[in-house]
């Protein structure tokens, strides 16, 4: 049985961070905000995304890593991945974990599309209904599994641990 507390989804990007938050059971991913990048000041959105996890007392974030098709890492990956690293290092002891998230921009902008939502206007929402999708695939995920999907982000430049580690 996965662990109680408020889990985070992260979609991360070049221009936007999308984040999507969890009930403290785990059952239900709510949107939260859209964060902007700001290239002038890179640590903005990572200052007020780790007093969003302070702030929720979020137990676990999920970061999306966007890899290609066939799996292989690619330069957005390695944004994400970074990112995550980041992130790990101010939130600690929170876990930061990097989930697989092939497809979820594709799938936000048809789940906008599909609600009438007109298209001009999806950029304002559409990571933090990507972040959403994170969360609920991980959440499925621990449900199903019992453990914390993905791989779990380490600080320490050592190898991170995997399969089911907390």
């Amino acid at each position: 049985m996965p662990s109680l507390g408020r889990r985070m989804g992260v979609d991360v990007g070049a221009v936007r961070v999308g984040v999507a938050q969890s009930d403290p059971d785990g059952i239900l991913a709510t949107p939260v905000t859209t964060l902007v990048r700001d290239p002038s000041n890179p640590q903005a959105d990572l200052s007020a995304l780790a007093d969003l996890v302070r702030e929720g007392e979020v137990t676990c974030v999920y970061v999306g890593l966007p890899l290609h098709l066939s799996g292989a890492p690619g330069d957005a990956a390695q944004l994400a991945r970074a990112y995550a690293v980041a992130l790990a290092a101010r939130v600690a002891p929170v876990r930061v974990r990097l989930v697989d998230e092939r497809l979820t921009s594709v799938a936000s902008h048809r789940l906008l599309h599909e609600s009438g939502r007109p298209g001009r206007t999806h950029r304002a929402v559409v990571d933090q209904v990507a972040a959403v999708l994170i969360l609920d695939a991980a959440l499925e995920a621990e449900r199903a599994t019992g453990i914390p999907p993905g791989e779990l982000v380490s600080t320490s430049g050592r190898k991170p641990r995997m399969k089911g580690r907390a």
